[in-house]
Protein backbone atom coordinates (compact mmCIF):
# COMPACT_ATOMS: atom_id res chain seq x y z
CA UNK A 1 0.00 0.00 0.00
CA UNK A 2 0.95 3.79 -0.32
CA UNK A 3 -0.31 5.80 2.13
CA UNK A 4 -1.04 9.45 1.84
CA UNK A 5 -1.85 12.18 3.71
CA UNK A 6 -4.28 14.95 1.92
CA UNK A 7 -5.32 18.60 3.08
CA UNK A 8 -4.48 21.84 5.07
CA UNK A 9 -1.35 21.76 7.70
CA UNK A 10 -2.68 20.43 11.07
CA UNK A 11 -5.86 18.88 9.37
CA UNK A 12 -4.43 16.11 6.78
CA UNK A 13 -7.09 13.86 5.55
CA UNK A 14 -5.49 9.75 6.18
CA UNK A 15 -6.14 8.20 2.10
CA UNK A 16 -4.55 5.33 -0.06
CA UNK A 17 -3.29 5.54 -3.32
CA UNK A 18 -5.17 3.98 -5.97
CA UNK A 19 -4.41 1.41 -8.58
CA UNK A 20 -4.96 4.89 -11.17
CA UNK A 21 -3.57 7.55 -9.11
CA UNK A 22 -6.76 8.33 -7.34
CA UNK A 23 -6.72 8.60 -3.02
CA UNK A 24 -8.96 6.33 -1.52
CA UNK A 25 -10.58 7.87 1.61
CA UNK A 26 -9.03 5.77 4.93
CA UNK A 27 -11.08 7.95 7.55
CA UNK A 28 -13.43 5.09 8.49
CA UNK A 29 -10.59 3.36 9.18
CA UNK A 30 -7.94 6.01 11.52
CA UNK A 31 -8.52 9.58 11.72
CA UNK A 32 -4.88 10.00 11.07
CA UNK A 33 -1.51 7.60 10.34
CA UNK A 34 0.09 8.42 13.52
CA UNK A 35 1.87 6.75 16.45
CA UNK A 36 -1.46 5.37 17.81
CA UNK A 37 -2.24 4.05 14.18
CA UNK A 38 0.66 1.94 13.72
CA UNK A 39 0.54 0.70 17.86
CA UNK A 40 -2.60 -0.26 17.24
CA UNK A 41 -1.87 -2.43 14.51
CA UNK A 42 -3.62 -0.27 11.86
CA UNK A 43 -1.76 -1.55 8.51
CA UNK A 44 -3.47 -4.92 9.05
CA UNK A 45 -6.99 -3.05 9.57
CA UNK A 46 -6.48 -0.76 6.41
CA UNK A 47 -5.08 -3.46 4.51
CA UNK A 48 -8.40 -5.62 4.99
CA UNK A 49 -10.72 -2.52 4.24
CA UNK A 50 -8.40 -1.92 1.03
CA UNK A 51 -8.87 -5.87 0.19
CA UNK A 52 -12.49 -5.99 1.22
CA UNK A 53 -15.02 -6.42 -1.60
CA UNK A 54 -16.51 -3.01 -0.97
CA UNK A 55 -12.90 -1.76 -0.84
CA UNK A 56 -12.47 2.01 0.41
CA UNK A 57 -14.45 4.97 -1.26
CA UNK A 58 -12.42 7.85 -3.37
CA UNK A 59 -11.38 10.65 -1.51
CA UNK A 60 -12.27 14.04 -3.20
CA UNK A 61 -8.74 16.04 -3.35
CA UNK A 62 -9.76 18.60 -5.76
CA UNK A 63 -5.89 19.69 -5.98
CA UNK A 64 -5.26 19.95 -2.17
CA UNK A 65 -2.28 20.06 -0.88
CA UNK A 66 -0.51 16.87 -0.31
CA UNK A 67 1.00 16.33 3.21
CA UNK A 68 3.92 14.16 4.95
CA UNK A 69 2.38 10.63 4.69
CA UNK A 70 2.48 9.91 8.53
CA UNK A 71 1.53 12.38 11.11
CA UNK A 72 4.53 14.01 13.30
CA UNK A 73 6.40 11.03 15.47
CA UNK A 74 7.51 11.26 18.56
CA UNK A 75 10.97 10.90 17.69
CA UNK A 76 13.33 11.63 14.42
CA UNK A 77 17.11 9.94 14.12
CA UNK A 78 18.86 10.43 11.44
CA UNK A 79 22.65 8.67 10.33
CA UNK A 80 25.53 10.46 9.54
CA UNK A 81 28.25 9.25 7.04
CA UNK A 82 26.38 6.50 6.06
CA UNK A 83 27.43 6.49 2.37
CA UNK A 84 31.29 6.37 1.80
CA UNK A 85 31.97 8.54 -0.78
CA UNK A 86 29.87 11.26 1.17
CA UNK A 87 32.06 10.46 4.10
CA UNK A 88 34.74 11.37 1.72
CA UNK A 89 33.33 14.41 0.32
CA UNK A 90 32.31 15.48 4.12
CA UNK A 91 36.37 15.37 4.42
CA UNK A 92 35.16 12.58 7.55
CA UNK A 93 36.78 9.38 8.72
CA UNK A 94 34.03 6.68 7.79
CA UNK A 95 32.42 5.45 10.89
CA UNK A 96 32.93 2.47 12.63
CA UNK A 97 29.48 2.53 14.53
CA UNK A 98 26.53 4.58 13.12
CA UNK A 99 26.95 8.38 13.85
CA UNK A 100 23.33 9.35 15.38
CA UNK A 101 21.89 12.86 15.89
CA UNK A 102 18.35 13.73 15.89
CA UNK A 103 16.14 16.61 14.36
CA UNK A 104 12.97 17.93 15.81
CA UNK A 105 9.80 16.26 14.70
CA UNK A 106 8.33 19.52 13.81
CA UNK A 107 10.50 20.15 11.34
CA UNK A 108 8.63 17.62 8.97
CA UNK A 109 6.70 18.83 6.40
CA UNK A 110 4.84 18.27 2.99
CA UNK A 111 6.23 16.69 -0.05
CA UNK A 112 5.53 20.05 -2.39
CA UNK A 113 5.82 21.92 0.64
CA UNK A 114 8.70 25.32 0.87
CA UNK A 115 11.85 24.94 2.37
CA UNK A 116 11.85 28.37 4.03
CA UNK A 117 16.18 29.65 5.20
CA UNK A 118 16.38 30.93 8.14
CA UNK A 119 17.32 34.59 8.43
CA UNK A 120 20.72 35.46 7.33
CA UNK A 121 21.46 31.73 6.23
CA UNK A 122 23.67 31.20 3.09
CA UNK A 123 24.84 27.94 3.87
CA UNK A 124 21.29 26.06 3.23
CA UNK A 125 21.86 22.28 2.38
CA UNK A 126 19.90 19.56 0.54
CA UNK A 127 20.06 15.79 1.39
CA UNK A 128 18.18 13.38 -0.15
CA UNK A 129 17.68 10.26 2.12
CA UNK A 130 15.72 6.68 2.42
CA UNK A 131 13.19 7.61 5.44
CA UNK A 132 12.36 4.22 7.40
CA UNK A 133 8.92 4.35 9.57
CA UNK A 134 8.06 2.25 12.48
CA UNK A 135 4.79 -0.15 12.96
CA UNK A 136 6.11 -1.56 15.93
CA UNK A 137 7.97 -0.76 19.55
CA UNK A 138 12.01 -1.20 19.32
CA UNK A 139 13.79 -1.38 22.38
CA UNK A 140 16.80 -4.05 22.61
CA UNK A 141 15.85 -5.95 19.84
CA UNK A 142 17.66 -9.22 19.94
CA UNK A 143 18.70 -9.84 16.05
CA UNK A 144 18.51 -8.17 12.47
CA UNK A 145 15.11 -10.05 11.63
CA UNK A 146 13.43 -8.80 14.55
CA UNK A 147 14.83 -5.47 13.19
CA UNK A 148 13.06 -5.51 10.20
CA UNK A 149 9.75 -7.29 11.52
CA UNK A 150 9.43 -3.18 13.15
CA UNK A 151 9.02 -1.74 9.71
CA UNK A 152 6.33 -0.53 8.52
CA UNK A 153 7.42 1.33 5.21
CA UNK A 154 9.51 3.67 3.72
CA UNK A 155 9.53 7.02 2.03
CA UNK A 156 11.52 9.67 0.80
CA UNK A 157 12.94 12.29 2.69
CA UNK A 158 15.13 15.41 2.23
CA UNK A 159 17.02 15.99 5.54
CA UNK A 160 17.74 20.15 5.11
CA UNK A 161 20.75 21.34 6.65
CA UNK A 162 22.54 24.89 7.85
CA UNK A 163 25.74 24.03 7.37
CA UNK A 164 27.38 26.81 9.77
CA UNK A 165 24.43 26.09 12.38
CA UNK A 166 25.86 22.52 12.42
CA UNK A 167 29.52 22.86 11.74
CA UNK A 168 30.67 26.04 13.47
CA UNK A 169 28.24 26.90 15.80
CA UNK A 170 29.16 24.80 18.63
CA UNK A 171 27.42 21.62 20.16
CA UNK A 172 25.65 19.12 18.19
CA UNK A 173 24.45 18.88 14.71
CA UNK A 174 20.99 19.18 15.69
CA UNK A 175 21.06 22.68 15.65
CA UNK A 176 22.00 23.15 11.43
CA UNK A 177 19.33 20.27 11.25
CA UNK A 178 15.94 21.51 13.02
CA UNK A 179 14.87 25.00 11.55
CA UNK A 180 11.25 24.62 10.57
CA UNK A 181 10.25 23.02 7.37
CA UNK A 182 14.38 21.01 7.51
CA UNK A 183 12.14 17.63 6.90
CA UNK A 184 9.91 17.42 3.67
CA UNK A 185 8.65 14.17 3.51
CA UNK A 186 6.44 12.01 1.46
CA UNK A 187 4.65 12.24 -1.29
CA UNK A 188 4.02 8.56 -0.36
CA UNK A 189 4.83 5.86 2.45
CA UNK A 190 4.87 2.35 0.62
CA UNK A 191 4.24 0.01 3.05
CA UNK A 192 7.31 -2.71 3.95
CA UNK A 193 5.89 -5.73 2.06
CA UNK A 194 5.83 -3.28 -1.54
CA UNK A 195 9.80 -3.02 -1.23
CA UNK A 196 11.73 -6.17 -0.99
CA UNK A 197 14.98 -4.45 -1.09
CA UNK A 198 15.45 -1.16 0.73
CA UNK A 199 19.15 -1.59 -0.57
CA UNK A 200 18.00 -1.95 -4.33
CA UNK A 201 16.69 1.23 -5.03
CA UNK A 202 18.26 4.38 -6.68
CA UNK A 203 18.35 8.02 -5.16
CA UNK A 204 18.31 10.73 -6.74
CA UNK A 205 18.27 14.82 -6.01
CA UNK A 206 18.32 17.69 -8.29
CA UNK A 207 18.20 21.23 -8.47
CA UNK A 208 16.76 23.66 -10.89
CA UNK A 209 16.49 20.35 -13.15
CA UNK A 210 20.45 19.52 -12.59
CA UNK A 211 21.36 15.97 -11.19
CA UNK A 212 23.13 17.02 -8.10
CA UNK A 213 23.06 13.87 -6.25
CA UNK A 214 22.68 10.14 -7.98
CA UNK A 215 23.28 6.83 -5.96
CA UNK A 216 22.16 3.41 -5.14
CA UNK A 217 21.07 2.64 -1.64
CA UNK A 218 23.20 -0.48 -2.08
CA UNK A 219 25.94 1.89 -1.01
CA UNK A 220 24.91 2.29 2.39
CA UNK A 221 27.66 1.63 4.61
CA UNK A 222 25.08 0.02 7.64
CA UNK A 223 22.04 -1.51 6.05
CA UNK A 224 18.21 -0.81 7.31
CA UNK A 225 17.86 -3.76 9.55
CA UNK A 226 21.14 -2.75 11.17
CA UNK A 227 20.16 0.47 11.72
CA UNK A 228 17.07 0.06 13.42
CA UNK A 229 18.73 -2.84 15.64
CA UNK A 230 21.41 -1.02 16.76
CA UNK A 231 19.16 2.37 17.51
CA UNK A 232 17.05 -0.17 19.20
CA UNK A 233 20.18 -0.85 21.82
CA UNK A 234 20.73 2.33 23.04
CA UNK A 235 16.60 4.41 22.87
CA UNK A 236 12.88 3.01 23.34
CA UNK A 237 11.57 3.41 19.89
CA UNK A 238 8.14 3.97 19.28
CA UNK A 239 5.48 3.28 16.59
CA UNK A 240 5.48 6.05 13.88
CA UNK A 241 9.24 6.87 14.49
CA UNK A 242 10.99 8.00 11.76
CA UNK A 243 15.09 7.08 10.83
CA UNK A 244 16.66 9.11 7.72
CA UNK A 245 19.12 6.46 7.06
CA UNK A 246 21.99 9.19 5.76
CA UNK A 247 22.69 10.59 2.57
CA UNK A 248 25.05 9.47 -1.04
CA UNK A 249 27.33 12.26 -2.22
CA UNK A 250 26.35 15.36 -3.98
CA UNK A 251 25.34 17.89 -1.33
CA UNK A 252 25.93 21.52 -1.51
CA UNK A 253 28.95 21.35 0.70
CA UNK A 254 30.56 19.04 -0.93
CA UNK A 255 31.32 20.49 -4.15
CA UNK A 256 33.86 23.36 -5.54
CA UNK A 257 33.18 25.69 -4.52
CA UNK A 258 29.58 25.06 -2.21
CA UNK A 259 26.84 25.31 -4.11
CA UNK A 260 24.21 25.59 -1.39
CA UNK A 261 20.25 26.76 -1.77
CA UNK A 262 19.02 30.14 -2.64
CA UNK A 263 16.10 31.51 -2.84
CA UNK A 264 13.76 30.57 -5.54
CA UNK A 265 15.70 27.40 -6.53
CA UNK A 266 13.96 24.24 -7.18
CA UNK A 267 14.61 20.81 -5.35
CA UNK A 268 13.63 17.59 -6.84
CA UNK A 269 13.80 14.20 -4.82
CA UNK A 270 13.44 10.69 -6.15
CA UNK A 271 13.81 7.22 -4.82
CA UNK A 272 13.11 4.25 -7.13
CA UNK A 273 9.35 3.77 -6.20
CA UNK A 274 8.86 5.54 -3.50
CA UNK A 275 7.69 8.70 -6.07
CA UNK A 276 9.28 11.97 -6.42
CA UNK A 277 8.92 15.22 -3.90
CA UNK A 278 9.40 18.64 -4.73
CA UNK A 279 10.65 22.03 -3.05
CA UNK A 280 10.47 25.44 -3.78
CA UNK A 281 13.43 27.38 -1.51
CA UNK A 282 12.08 30.66 -0.35
CA UNK A 283 13.41 33.23 1.78
CA UNK A 284 12.04 33.76 5.48
CA UNK A 285 9.71 36.97 5.49
CA UNK A 286 9.20 38.82 8.88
Amino acid sequence: MKLVRVGPPGRERPGVLGAGGEVLDATSVTADYGPEFFASDGLSRLRERVDAVDGLPRMRTDGERVGAPVGRPYEVLCLGLNYADHAAESGMTLPEEPVVFNKLSNTIVGPFDDIVRPPHSERVDYEVELAVVLGAPAQYLPDLEAAAATIAGYAITNDVSERDYQLNRGGQWVKGKSCATFNPLGPWLVTADEVPDPHALAIELSVNGETRQASQTAEMVFAVPYVVWYLSQFFALEPGDLINTGTPPGVGMGWEPPRYLKAGDTVEATIEGLGTQRQRVVDLIP
